[in-house]
This record gives C-alpha cells, sequence and structure tokens, in this order.
C-alpha cells in the first residue's frame, strides 16, 4: 500500500498558477502509474493527468498545454504544474498512484488515493 499526501492547493485569480506536490511513502517500489485527479461538487471524479514509471505521460484535452505532470523518483514525490488557471479548474485535487494500469479515464484501477488538496480560481 501506497501513502500519498498532497500539498500546495489555493486560491487564485484566472491566468494564474499553481503547483501542486503529491509525497509518497510505504511501498512505493509497487507503484508503476501516478496520476492526478479532481472533483468539484456535484460532479464525477475527472482524470487530469497522469505519469508511469517511465516518463510517459497523458492529460485531459482541457488542460493540454497548461498543466504539466512530472515526478522525482529518488524522492518519491510527483508534481502537477498548473498554468493558465481557469475557473473551470476550480476542484478539489487528488494524487493517485497504480501498480499496473496507467489510465486518466479509470479512476477505479488507481488503489491508493491521497486526501486531497483544493483549488479555487476566481474570475
Amino acid at each position: 500500500q501506497v501513502q500519498l499526501v498532497e500539498s500546495g492547493g489555493g486560491s487564485v485569480q484566472a491566468g494564474g498558477s499553481l503547483r501542486l506536490s503529491c509525497a509518497a511513502s510505504g511501498d512505493t517500489t509497487s507503484r508503476y502509474c501516478m496520476g492526478w485527479f479532481r472533483q468539484a461538487p456535484g460532479k464525477a471524479r475527472e482524470g487530469v493527468a497522469v505519469i508511469d514509471r517511465y516518463g510517459w505521460t497523458s492529460y485531459r484535452d482541457s488542460v493540454k498545454g497548461r498543466f504539466t505532470i512530472s515526478q522525482d523518483n529518488l524522492k518519491n514525490m510527483v508534481y502537477l504544474q498548473m498554468n493558465t488557471l481557469k475557473p473551470e479548474d476550480t476542484a478539489m485535487y487528488y494524487c493517485a498512484a497504480s501498480g499496473s494500469y496507467c489510465d486518466l479515464s479509470r479512476p477505479g484501477r488507481f488503489g491508493s488515493w491521497g486526501q486531497g488538496t483544493q483549488v479555487t480560481v476566481s474570475s
């Protein structure tokens, strides 16, 4: 089991930037893929970006060109740099780990989740 702790959320105006961090601990050798997901009130959880242990990445269309996922395997950290933020990016953001699948459209395949960090973007 992998324990995940997110940080870096906050409130910004549209056009601003935030960098989310996720610290992984526990059985980190079993993790194959790390991902960032988000959930706005009244909406389903959706995948934002994923990165596998080899550095392959995938993004949802609405964040391409604005968000960048990265990782530091030595420090067991995963990051999400978010630029040009929009009000529709407002949500609780979660870090997740998967031992096999790396598909942002399948949050159910991710077995470990953090508590989340809130991102609020005002217009």
